[in-house]
């Protein structure tokens, strides 16, 4: 590799200490090194993928997953391996620690390395009923329908009072059944360490390829994730609350991206065409990894 792009999280590495180690680390070695800070403050989803220079070979996040989370919904479309370099508490994504960076570097400048492709979903959200007649009467343009990519999940959750929403759930079309509980999560495999194990679903092999779809706190006891085919198409949608009220939730990609919906919208989610490039240095297997992060909580 000949030309590395960092993007920081300012919040995290305050002064650039780690940030200004890696760019003279990597020049004194007759690298070229590029840097992009996100400063506390700034709105998320921060990299534009235009300003990435077309001869970038690798991307070096430096933070958590959440910030290598947003890396790889925004630079989609221009097929470069991401590296998470940690710089936050647990991390599942961000595979190297503080301390092994030289190691880390010098992999990366060998060309000693591997990069797994990871599954990311995409989500459509539909605007209809109430949402739809909310802006036409106050005369504000809407978008109908909008498509956002998510590497970890896509969760669907109550917004506002403390409130059981009525999710009725459709695979390929065909009615699958109604959840009453606090949200949804639709996750891939690598995001089944995230929100989904919080939220009591399985954990899954990052390589594999389906979606589960796993309720949070339910109000049902034989209510569990589900574990779809990556060829199917799951729709949330959004029903009425009690007596015939208007439901508000959140929906959130990756934990970043949020946008409103209400009774009457849906959230369509399916496999996405483009995966992310995950580089991996080292050979020690995800139960090994899982091991090792679960023992430092």
């Amino acid at each position: 590799m000949k030309h590395f792009y960092v993007i920081t999280n300012g919040h995290k590495d305050r002064n650039l200490e780690k940030t200004n180690y890696i760019k003279e680390y990597l020049e004194r070695h007759g690298r070229k090194c590029t840097v992009q800070v996100q400063r506390a403050g700034e709105e998320r989803g921060y990299t534009e993928s235009s300003r990435i220079p077309w001869d970038v070979d690798c991307i070096l996040v430096l933070g958590g997953d959440g910030t290598l989370l947003e890396a790889a919904r925004d630079t989609i479309n221009r097929d470069i391996p991401l590296l998470g370099i940690n710089l936050g508490t647990l991390g599942y994504l961000a595979e190297v620690e503080e301390t092994g960076l030289d190691a880390a570097l010098n992999q990366l400048m060998e060309d000693r390395y591997e990069v797994e492709q990871r599954m990311m979903l995409t989500g459509r959200v539909v605007r209809g009923g109430y949402h739809k007649k909310m802006h036409e009467e106050k005369g504000i343009p809407q978008t109908e329908m909008e498509e956002i990519h998510a590497l970890n999940d896509i969760a669907v959750t109550r917004s506002g009072s403390l409130q059981i929403i009525r999710f009725q759930i459709y695979v390929n079309g065909q009615f699958l059944n109604e959840y009453h509980a606090d949200g949804v999560i639709v996750a891939t495999p690598t995001g089944s360490t995230g929100y989904n194990l919080s939220a009591g679903g399985p954990i899954v092999e990052p390589k594999a390829e389906l979606i589960l779809m796993t309720p949070i706190c339910p109000h049902t006891l034989n209510t569990r994730s589900i574990i779809l085919s990556p060829m199917d198409r799951v729709e949330l949608q959004i029903g009425e609350g009690r007596e015939g009220s208007i439901q508000q939730v959140e929906v959130n990609f990756d934990g970043s991206r949020k946008l409103t919906l209400y009774t009457g919208d849906k959230v369509e989610v399916e496999k996405a065409v483009m995966t992310t490039g995950i580089v991996k240095l080292n050979r020690v297997s995800f139960l090994g990894v899982l091991h090792k992060k679960m023992n430092e909580t």
